[in-house]
């Protein structure tokens, strides 16, 4: 009696066990009734039908990544290049992810490596290595037209590496080389040429600066030279109106006889020592007359 009740307590666990089925979040089962798809579970319980229902494919619907089999891509002028990448996906609906394809990991796997190729081929080797972001959108979109039929997803594409034969890899690090010594040189020339510029730029600056100070001293020199000229004049002309004025006063023109005959004689008396030859006038011996001759001359002005 008592092995009856454990054997059904037993069967009862089981039959429980098969009836209530806790699916976990981000999770998605599905269930086939006699081998006939039926229903899919959501997270959480559920209740199925013993020995009718069966979970036939459980799927994980958060994101997962593949990694891409590095492959040999020939590029529009027939370079070979390695390239790898990194594919992820998520499962969108559990149905034709079970359903829809025998294996949807290989199906979008191989299509991502068809159309890399694709776009690889359609590509110089230069342009391959600018492009990533447009192939990487390529491959997204391509895979986006296939995948809903899989109940997948594919969320983006990233190529890891692209990896040129090692002959090419010298080339490039040759020309990369050239470019540089190239910069380098043209930096070198333009350096030197704003420097000779510069040169004679302060050159021109110097020689302005050196003509303008050349043409303020002459400018100088020529202002203090006229105004010394009418210094001269003014004190000419005050000594002038002096010696005016002093022969209106009373015996100036006394004293000018008297300077005059001073004058007459001493001028008459250089000529007899320095010259060799003697000019002696007509009435040389009469002195009283030559100095009325002068005088006579200076009563006239």
């Amino acid at each position: 009696m008592d092995s009856i009740v454990i054997g059904l307590v037993i069967f009862a666990a089981f039959l429980a066990f098969q009836t209530i089925k806790i699916v976990p979040q981000q999770n998605a089962w599905v269930i086939e009734r006699f081998g006939k798809f039926n229903r899919t579970l959501e997270p959480g319980l559920n209740i199925v039908i013993p020995f009718m229902d069966r979970v036939a494919y459980k799927h994980r619907l958060t994101e997962f990544p593949i990694d891409i089999a590095p492959q040999v891509c020939i590029t529009r002028d027939n370079t070979q290049v390695q390239v790898d990448g990194v594919l992820y996906y998520q499962v969108t609906d559990a149905a034709r992810a079970s359903y829809g394809t025998s294996n949807y990991l290989a199906a979008i796997t191989m299509l991502a490596q068809t159309a890399l190729r694709s776009e690889c081929g359609k590509r110089d080797l230069d342009k391959l290595l600018e492009d990533r972001d447009a192939i990487n959108r390529t491959v997204v979109f391509a895979l986006d037209e296939a995948s809903p039929n899989w109940g997948v997803k594919v969320l983006r594409y990233e190529i890891k590496d692209i990896t040129p034969p090692q002959q090419v890899l010298a080339s490039m690090q040759k020309q990369i080389t050239a470019e540089r010594e190239k910069r380098a040189l043209i930096a070198q020339s333009e350096g030197k040429k704003q420097e000779e510029i510069n040169l004679a730029e302060g050159l021109m600056t110097a020689s302005i600066r050196e003509s303008e100070g050349t043409r303020q001293a002459s400018i100088n020199n020529a202002q203090g030279e006229a105004e010394a000229i009418l210094l001269v004049a003014k004190a000419t002309a005050e000594s002038i109106r002096v010696v005016a004025e002093a022969i209106q006063s009373d015996g100036g023109m006394t004293a000018v006889n008297l300077k005059v005959a001073e004058r007459f004689v001493d001028a008459f008396g250089n000529i007899a020592k320095q010259g060799n030859t003697m000019i002696i006038p007509g009435n040389a011996a009469d002195i009283a007359g030559l100095v009325a001759t002068a005088m006579q001359v200076v009563k006239k002005t």
